[in-house]
């Protein structure tokens, strides 16, 4: 009796034990054939369609037009620091890599060719050499789970994958880690060891200690890059300054070392022939032996990033800040790569890339004048510095995150990548393929319109609009533009400053005619409501709607429209010592006149994407307004191919009432003009 009931126990425990294992199996193969499956977590697409290489050129100088653009979005991944977008031009391909992964287009056309993504994982590295390319992921949340994937170029088919190594010396600029020979460059955990890795099939080719007491910076912003035949990498020593090691990739014999003066992780540019090294004392040019090329002192001498530099006709052309410059100062400087002797040098703008093909140098200014609206390209000789400037079909504005402004010329385009506030929160890159347009009657660096299109800015606001604004109509300040040899004939800009005493008769006050644009109040009328909210301001107020009853206070605000009480005796006008608004002044600049409407609304949307905050605006007038900054003291409004920007902070709703008869003075004055066909 009692052996039967210890036998009953004892299935009754096996049978338990084979439950309890049958769970965990069953877990086990849940996580791996559901939790980790590669079926749902990766989104991979290959292509069959060939691709036939770019021709080493690009435009030539002269107008240019959008051939196709694609804007990849900001990966915010859990890692701080490795949320931008890069990109690469080789083998008729363009390469978008971002946190989210590899985005591989048709670089004539950006047709889709291949991509690969992996939910739930982040690719914090790319590299690309020959044909293949190779991402390294990370599982979100768990940096212990790695990946490295090998992929062919131009099919993106999946090579091979590796699991324990991690790349050396990522840039988080770029993403991008050393690669060259058809082999990529990884460490050991400790980073004190060089692997070479093929990347054609994964397998380890080579093995290089790095020196005693140096590692590889980790998390640095541009510490390492390579070309083909060498890569160079920064070191982190303990004992003394940081040093820079060359190596080849395809077999890891080094090839010279050099060490620098700061402890800190310098910027590293390798190009043909030649490696740059910002180690913020210097920036230094080394030759392919190691040997110094040529230094350019100073603690500021590249600024925040790796200066922009290219090696062209046998010469290195760097754009860099000369020692002691005042703010804005920049020098483009030539220098023989067989003799280090400068070959010439030219006051230059802040360039934001450059790129060389063809025996021409391509140079990308952030904008194409101080007043203007685009940004701008030079196209400069390496012979002698001389420089032809053209207008960019699109504005940016490089202190944005999440892209470092690239350039790249091939197969008779010109590729250039600039960061954008848009899409929310993130942010994204555009990637823009420009063409040689088609040229207008007018000169290159206005994008084919002629000079005498552009319109006088201080004849846009008549006697009365001003007046309402309670602003001297004899004040105007006139500002002109010219860019290289080109002088526009009329202001670009005008300023207004308000009388330091009220002495302005009165003017009858603005209001919104059925237009949509400003007209003057018959007398006896009642005015209509100033400046209602856009509709298309979510949570936004009037800026009226405190102005009315002087706000919190009560206090009337002097000079406003609806309010023309007379100051008494020595009380201060609207001007600077206005006790409510302060002083009051109003700036209307023609920001661009394009060949087209179609061109101008183009450049205005580039304009709109590159604005942390814009509110598009339709009680403005013209065809279309947006409202720019955290505040309305600044509406940017397009006319046709006009497109023109009122900065005015006070009083609230001045900007809008002044770009309403700004946008009349376009459409009166300017002329429209006719759509091609």
């Amino acid at each position: 009796m009692g052996g039967r009931r210890f036998g009953g126990r004892r299935r009754a425990a096996v049978g338990v034990v084979c439950g309890v294992l049958a769970v965990a199996v069953c877990g086990v193969l849940v996580v791996r054939a559901v939790t980790r499956a590669e079926w749902w977590q990766v989104r991979h697409s290959v292509t069959a369609v060939p691709v036939a290489p770019l021709a080493d050129v690009g435009p030539p100088p002269g107008p240019l037009a959008t051939s196709w653009q694609r804007s990849a979005p900001v990966h915010r991944g859990p890692l701080a620091g490795y949320n931008s977008v890069a990109f690469e031009v080789a083998h008729g391909q363009a390469v978008l890599a971002s946190g989210g992964g590899l985005d591989v287009r048709d670089a004539r056309t950006g047709g889709e060719r291949w991509s690969y993504r992996r939910m739930g994982w982040t690719m914090l590295g790319w590299a690309a050499t020959g044909s293949r390319l190779v991402g390294y992921f990370e599982r979100d949340g768990d940096r212990g789970e790695r990946m490295m994937v090998g992929f062919d170029a131009l099919s993106g088919a999946e090579l091979w994958r590796q699991a324990d190594e991690t790349p050396a010396s990522v840039a988080r600029t770029t993403l991008r880690w050393p690669a060259g020979s058809d082999a990529v460059l990884t460490t050991s955990g400790d980073r004190r060891v060089l692997y070479g890795r093929s990347a054609a099939n994964g397998a380890r080719l080579w093995t290089q200690r790095l020196p005693a007491g140096c590692r590889l910076f980790e998390g640095a912003a541009h510490a390492s890059d390579s070309v083909e035949t060498t890569a160079v990498l920064a070191l982190d020593c303990a004992k003394g300054p940081s040093r820079l090691i060359a190596v080849r990739p395809d077999t890891g014999a080094v090839r010279w070392t050099r060490p620098l003066e700061s402890a800190e992780a310098p910027e590293v540019t390798v190009l043909d022939g030649v490696t740059l090294a910002d180690d913020g004392t210097a920036l230094r040019a080394y030759r392919e032996n190691g040997h110094r090329l040529a230094e350019w002192g100073g603690e500021n001498v590249c600024g925040d990033a790796i200066c922009p530099a290219v090696v062209a006709g046998g010469r290195l052309v760097v754009a860099y800040r000369p020692n002691g410059a005042r703010r804005g100062e920049r020098r483009l400087e030539a220098v023989e790569t067989a003799s280090g002797q400068a070959a010439w040098r030219r006051d230059a703008p802040a360039y934001a890339a450059l790129a060389a093909a063809g025996g021409r140098i391509y140079a990308l200014r952030p904008r194409l004048s101080g007043a203007l609206l685009p940004a701008g390209v030079d196209v400069v000789e390496p012979g002698d510095g001389g420089t032809r400037t053209v207008a960019a079909p699109f504005a940016m504005d490089p202190e944005l995150d999440g892209a470092r402004p690239w350039l790249a010329a091939a197969g008779g385009l010109l590729y250039a990548a600039v960061p954008t506030a848009t899409p929310r929160p993130g942010g994204a890159a555009r990637l823009v393929a420009l063409r040689g347009g088609s040229a207008g009657p007018g000169p290159a660096e206005l994008g084919g319109t002629p000079a005498a299109d552009w319109p006088d800015a201080c004849a846009l606001l008549k006697r009365p609009d001003l007046l309402a604004a309670r602003l001297d109509p004899g004040s105007a300040r006139p500002g002109g533009d010219r860019i290289g040899e080109q002088k526009l004939p009329h202001p670009v800009s005008c300023t207004y400053e308000a009388p330091e005493r009220d002495g302005l008769p009165d003017a009858p006050p603005l209001t919104v005619a059925p237009s949509g644009g400003p007209s003057e109040q018959p007398s006896g009328v009642p005015a209509a409501p100033r400046d209602s909210a856009s509709p298309d301001r979510p949570g936004s107020t009037s800026p009226s709607a405190s102005a009315s009853g002087g706000g919190a206070s009560g206090k009337k605000s002097p000079g406003r429209d609806g309010d023309r009480r007379t100051p008494e005796p020595g009380a201060s006008g609207p001007g600077t010592d206005d006790d409510e608004w302060g002083a009051r002044s109003l700036t209307v600049t023609v920001k661009w006149v394009a060949p087209t409407g179609q061109a101008a609304s183009a450049l205005m949307e580039t304009l709109r994407a590159v604005q942390s905050q814009a509110r598009r605006r339709t009680d403005i007038g013209g065809d279309e307004a947006y409202e720019l900054g955290p505040t309305a003291g600044t509406i940017a409004v397009r006319v046709d191919r006009y497109i023109v920007v009122v900065t005015a902070a006070r009083p609230p709703g001045a900007a809008s009432r002044l770009a309403r008869a700004a946008a009349v003075g376009l459409t009166g004055g300017a002329g429209r003009s006719p759509e091609p066909s």
